[in-house]
């Protein structure tokens, strides 16, 4: 379990993001088609899980597009922003918020992913949804860098993340 916090009032996650060198979870998640996913379906690729409470809020938004500006010139690598909103509301933020290089993944039908990552947020107002962090993957899922932001209202490390996909 992770303690972190929302507007400085503690809150707590189900577990831990996985440690660094181990195998990612495999996940079952659904696109904004709402087609469901794995990380099968990227294989090969590096990956950058973009993991946000939800696209509604600034930070997440900020979050989306300083990835998606960075995505676009990297080889080989795939973002894949992850959260408890639903497809047809990624979809609608997709398109008006102009993101193209991302792939908008939602935990619609099964908890799995927030479990097994350790990023359901289990207590405080936002028990239930998906705390801000950022996992990294290489080609064949070993996981090369993690971060559990500390405060969900602020920004995720963008240069580390991406230093540790290249």
């Amino acid at each position: 379990m992770a303690t972190i916090t929302f507007k400085s009032d503690p809150v707590t996650t189900i577990g831990e993001l996985p440690k660094v060198g181990t195998q990612a979870p495999d996940f079952v998640l659904t696109k904004n088609d709402l087609s469901d996913v794995s990380l099968q379906d990227f294989a090969g690729k590096r990956k950058i899980l973009n993991i946000v409470p939800s696209l509604d809020t600034r930070v997440c938004a900020t979050s989306a597009h300083e990835f998606d500006k960075a995505i676009s010139t990297l080889d080989n690598v795939v973002c894949l922003t992850i959260s408890r909103d639903l497809p047809f509301a990624s979809a609608r933020f997709s398109q008006s918020e102009k993101i193209d290089n991302i792939v908008m993944l939602s935990q619609l039908r099964d908890d799995a992913f927030g479990r097994d990552y350790g990023v359901a947020i289990t207590s405080g107002p936002l028990a239930g949804i998906l705390s801000r962090a950022v996992v990294v993957l290489d080609e064949s899922n070993t996981v090369l860098y993690t971060e559990q932001v500390s405060e969900i209202a602020e920004q995720p490390d963008y240069q580390a993340a991406l230093a540790a996909v290249n």
